[in-house]
């Protein structure tokens, strides 16, 4: 079988911490009476139907559900696999509709308006990125995009201060589709609501206080958005939409479309497909809770495979950082949490760091070589003298 061709259920299932989650749920508290709504969609879907664990958020917030058996199903999900589907989360659809809408409009642009904000002109690594041009593993990633942060002012940072500090400023918007600005602001503002109610779910299933990671997420948070499309591949050996990675920050939240192509990287090193589901969101652990989890949370690898020739993907991820000046602490885990916890990862190509403001800046210099270079090669000299961004 071909990397990203759709599998049977079966076969996604193979997988053996797959297969606990489908043929083992009482492990996990969860139940499996009916379905479950997708989102604003009025399709209703079993979990069985879903290759990755699927998490109603509603139940978190509803008194007539079981909550301890909600809170043991996220935990497991978070715990064994990293990844999951979560639904009930109240976006309205006109959002969901409407992001892939104008994604779609922005990217049937003439080249020339899409390089108007191309992101080399960016000391923040934001605007629209041509394809090829963003680096995963070394190699180039087929796929364009346009990133989004917080829209504030840059701030003039003084010799001493950190470097992370010159990652704050505005972003680029399109003159010639003024409408994506307050789309991608509208999405981006409930993709925060929901990234958030599903962290104070996860810190109530790890035995901490719901406000637990609150401190790090008011108005300064360092929050990222991408809209990406992924042309078709042009040879069968040319797959890499985005190579296998991990992500730095809290929490990702994924819209994608109908088109799939994410994967998956199980406990045995082979591939799952994140089957899309209509009306979710999928979910994946960082590595700063990675980090806070002393590695009961595992920031897990995944890719995207580029999509058959003359078909292209769309899909926007939301990424919840916290403040660039946070420092992640281990949480203090109940003993049955602590005794499984399997440390922090020891990846020498890619060294986490509790300083948040740290991390995010090697990330964006490593998958924006061009970027680096232009606006921040005082700072690649001091971390890496052949160059961090290659």
């Amino acid at each position: 079988m071909l990397v990203g061709q759709q599998r049977p259920p079966c076969e996604i299932l193979s997988a053996p911490a797959q297969c606990r989650i489908r043929c083992d749920h009482s492990a996990a508290g969860s139940r499996r009476a009916g379905g479950v709504m997708t989102g604003s969609s009025d399709r209703t879907l079993d979990k069985a139907d879903a290759a990755l664990p699927l998490i109603d958020i509603s139940k978190f917030r509803n008194p007539t559900a079981d909550r301890e058996a909600f809170l043991a199903e996220l935990r497991h999900a978070a715990h064994e696999i990293g990844f999951f589907y979560v639904v009930g989360h109240g976006v309205p659809t006109h959002l969901m509709t409407g992001i892939v809408d104008v994604a779609r409009r922005f990217f049937a642009l003439p080249l020339a308006q899409r390089l108007e904000i191309e992101n080399i002109n960016s000391p923040q690594f934001r605007g629209y990125t041509r394809v090829g041009t963003e680096h995963t593993g070394g190699s180039p990633d087929r796929r364009e995009q346009i990133d989004i942060g917080p829209e504030r002012q840059a701030l003039r940072v003084a010799a001493g201060e950190p470097a992370w500090l010159r990652l704050i400023g505005p972003n680029q918007w399109p003159s010639a589709l003024p409408e994506l600005r307050e789309m991608t602001l509208a999405w981006q503002a409930e993709a925060l609501r929901v990234s958030r109610e599903v962290l104070r779910a996860l810190a109530v299933s790890l035995g901490q206080a719901e406000d637990y990671f609150d401190t790090w997420f008011d108005s300064e948070a360092s929050t990222h958005v991408k809209i990406i499309r992924y042309p078709g591949r042009e040879t069968d050996q040319a797959d890499q939409g985005v190579g296998a990675h991990k992500d730095y920050g809290y929490l990702a939240l994924l819209q994608q479309d109908e088109i799939g192509g994410l994967q998956v990287q199980t406990q045995d090193g082979g591939w799952i497909d994140a089957t899309p589901i209509p009306g979710s969101f999928v979910f994946n652990i960082g590595e700063m809770l990675e980090i806070a989890t002393q590695g009961y949370l595992t920031a897990t690898r995944h890719r995207v495979v580029s999509p058959p020739p003359g078909v292209e993907r769309f899909s926007v991820p939301f990424f919840l950082g916290p403040r660039l000046d946070a420092v992640v602490e281990p949480l203090t885990l109940p003993p049955e949490l602590a005794a499984v916890a399997r440390g922090v990862s020891n990846d020498q190509d890619n060294p986490l760091l509790a300083a948040f403001g740290e991390n995010a800046l090697l990330g964006w210099l490593r998958s924006h070589p061009a970027v680096a270079q232009r606006w921040w090669a005082d700072v690649l000299t001091e971390t890496h003298p052949t160059g961090a961004a290659t």
